[in-house]
């Protein structure tokens, strides 16, 4: 199959989902093309790796003022800000040339855009008519999102920004889901939400559920690498409002029920970017906060445990399969849980409270048979349920259920 693939941001290890979706079907035989956009120049690299994968790349600037001058322009209408966040007049053009042919380029058999910024460019293709199936990946269910983060985020920022574009949010993805002829996310937990959005009665919309999966050649577990002891690993991207909540929570409300017990307990806060709310909490000696690491796997293969004690999210939390996939023991919160279709206490470990939690990351920290049995358990579910390549199997699978195209 010929794939156009627009994602509004570049496709990188740390975007992974695009990045392996392309990956893999470009692995599959499929001749993929991809529009995207570059907003810094530390992103070159990351463009060469993708045209190393795919067909054809097409990567143009994003300047912080376009996306400035994008949402202050929407302010005064009813359109989110995430809607028009990417949007480049330039990309579009390039979007337009390549479907209707004008660049000599014969036509795709389906069209794929990624997430809520992209989808002013699918509502494009839409509206003039083309033949070619569009395929909407919302990821999540972003109002979703919205609705716990005004209420939960302990980011002023992320409270004001997630106020003003709930509403806006809600009303477009209400109506988007019935223009595409696909749209998938990452959860049937996000399926719900964006069904919970619709008028009761209405005919249910093409929402499929496609769940996020875990470069299993780079997730690993390592057995000739020795567990820290009494080390606690937390990771994400610590500039984002949800990540800055949960670690927040864990530092102040958690860790010190672990601390009257386990003083020796370590704890690393591992990701780019950490807010400076984050970085203080590097003032207490049992604390590191990393930023920037060349790779993070290391520091899952060595940890004790992994903890996600995430309050509010949507979709599936890739920081979790992640640290199942190199047989660290988790311990989740059941907003984390909900997106996984594993059994908890089996292959993980969900706690509520911040006692609970307490009282979870010290039966794992003084059982050693008990943390390695249950990394085991959460690896091989992991292997067996969010593998990349079966993710991509179940993408090509929708893909050719629209174009009519078999294998």
């Amino acid at each position: 199959m010929r794939i156009l693939f627009i994602v509004p941001y570049v496709p990188n290890l740390v975007r992974v989902r695009p990045y392996n979706l392309i990956r893999y079907l470009a692995e599959r035989g499929h001749e993929v093309t991809v529009l995207t956009l570059q907003s810094h120049e530390s992103e070159t690299a990351d463009v060469a790796e993708l045209a190393k994968l795919a067909h054809h790349v097409v990567a143009l600037p994003l300047p912080k003022w376009r996306s400035f001058w994008n949402c202050v322009w929407v302010l005064p209408s009813s359109r989110p800000l995430q809607s028009v966040f990417c949007w480049q007049p330039a990309l579009a053009r390039e979007m337009m040339e390549l479907v209707t042919g004008q660049n000599g380029r014969a036509p795709y058999d389906v069209i794929h855009v990624e997430h809520l910024r992209g989808v002013r460019y699918g509502l494009q293709l839409k509206e003039m008519g083309t033949a070619v199936p569009v395929v909407w990946d919302s990821v999540d269910c972003i109002s979703f999102l919205f609705e716990q983060a005004v209420a939960q985020s302990k980011s002023s920022f992320g409270r004001f920004i997630t106020r003003l574009d709930l509403n806006r949010t809600r009303q477009l993805e209400s109506r988007v889901v019935d223009v595409f002829d696909q749209v998938l996310v990452t959860s049937a937990m996000d399926r719900e939400a964006f069904i919970g959005l619709r008028p009761s009665g209405t005919p249910e919309p093409p929402i499929a559920v496609l769940p996020n999966g875990v470069d299993l050649e780079t997730f690993k577990p390592d057995t000739t690498v020795p567990r820290n002891r009494a080390t606690i690993v937390v990771s994400g991207k610590m500039s984002y409002h949800a990540n800055i909540t949960m670690v927040l929570h864990l530092a102040e409300a958690i860790m010190p029920l672990v601390w009257e017990q386990r003083p020796d307990a370590k704890l690393l806060i591992v990701g780019k970017d950490p807010a400076p709310a984050l970085q203080k909490l590097a003032e207490h000696p049992n604390v590191t906060v990393t930023g920037t690491v060349p790779a993070i796997v290391p520091y899952l293969q060595q940890a004790t445990l992994c903890v996600a004690p995430i309050p509010y999210g949507a979709g599936i939390q890739n920081k979790v399969l992640e640290a199942m996939a190199c047989a660290t023991p988790v311990v989740v919160s059941p907003q984390a849980a909900k997106a996984f279709a594993a059994n908890p206490q089996q292959d993980f470990l969900v706690a509520s409270t911040p006692a609970d939690f307490a009282t979870q990351i010290l039966r794992l920290l003084n059982d050693v048979d008990f943390q390695r049995s249950l990394g085991e358990q959460g690896y091989h579910f992991v292997k067996a349920h969010h593998d990349w390549r079966q993710t991509t199997i179940q993408l090509e699978k929708i893909y050719q259920t629209l174009t009519n195209i078999t294998p």
